[in-house]
């Protein structure tokens, strides 16, 4: 599926009851660019998000307030560039802006946000999309599962595109709430390779967050489209599993996009269903955004 087809999709897919978001992202549509160079399927969740986050910063009216972290909505775009350029770097495209000081998000994100400071919200939003576009046209000269470290963070390339994509997702929500447009969530088979590359994580936020439990295991069952149901156990020299009725020492169970967002830090109200050690499962919980963070 191509950018242009997953922007309309965006487009079109926006409820018709949000009259006043739809309107103002379909006015938005005059103004969008030439589709990116097409990814590779693998890579579709990612060339999603960007697509999604370009409609919103089109239809953006204000991006001199604060949207979070302290950044207003152009520090934040900023911040995006300053992420997928560290991605760029690791797979050998472009890195547009200056170069790279430190190969370190925030420290990129400063120098990214200097850069900025004369620019005008369009150009910060033309520079970002542009850095998107030449991480997608590497992609198809890339092994997906050579590992790459950027950020201090060794994954296969696919995985950074999924935590690049959880990122984009994340950040156009928080762009969306603060504009008050409701932008839909992505396709089914675009959150379902997020929510496993989540669920794969839970181990190590377990061991970042201090918490000894690499003799338990979970079975996570996620509902909604793109969900399923994983083995995860807390070793994290195994990898979540698709369940296959293996004897766990907790069940929970709760909607894929909401888990997603915990790991990504926006969890405050999040809840799930437990069956089994709720000790275990405050620890998972408290656990979850480990990874998350500018």
């Amino acid at each position: 599926m191509s950018l242009e087809r997953l922007y309309l999709d965006t487009l079109a897919e926006t409820a018709e009851e949000l009259p006043t978001s739809r309107a103002r992202l379909l006015a938005a549509a005059a103004s969008r660019r030439r589709p990116a160079p097409a990814a590779p399927g693998w890579a579709a969740p990612y060339a999603g998000r960007v697509a999604a986050m370009d409609a919103l910063l089109a239809s953006a009216e204000r991006w001199d307030q604060v949207i979070v972290e302290g950044w207003t909505l152009q520090e934040l775009v900023a911040h995006l560039a300053a992420k997928d350029g560290l991605l760029a770097a690791a797979i050998g495209a472009p890195v547009l802006g200056p170069p790279i000081g430190v190969n370190e998000a925030l420290a990129r994100t400063r120098e990214l946000q200097d850069f900025g400071r004369d620019r005008t919200p369009v150009e910060t939003r033309q520079f970002w999309r542009e850095q998107a576009d030449v991480v997608c046209a590497r992609l198809p000269e890339v092994d997906p599962d050579q590992v790459v470290d950027t950020n201090g963070a060794p994954f296969a390339i696919r995985d950074h595109l999924l935590a690049r994509m959880l990122e984009t997702w994340i950040h156009t929500a928080d762009a969306a709430t603060f504009n008050g447009i409701r932008l839909p969530h992505p396709v089914a088979e675009h959150i379902h390779p997020a929510a496993d590359f989540c669920a794969r994580l839970v181990p190590w936020t377990m061991l970042l967050s201090g918490f000894d439990a690499t003799s338990r295991s979970v079975r996570l069952t996620l509902t909604g489209p793109g969900g399923g149901d994983w083995h995860i156990p807390m070793d994290v020299s195994y990898v979540a599993e698709p369940y296959q009725g293996e004897s766990t020492d907790v069940a929970l169970t709760c909607d894929a996009v909401e888990f997603c967002f915990l790991l990504g830090g926006r969890g405050d109200d999040f809840t799930w269903d437990i069956d089994g050690d709720a000790a275990l499962a405050a620890d998972l919980l408290t656990a979850a955004p480990a990874l998350s963070g500018p």
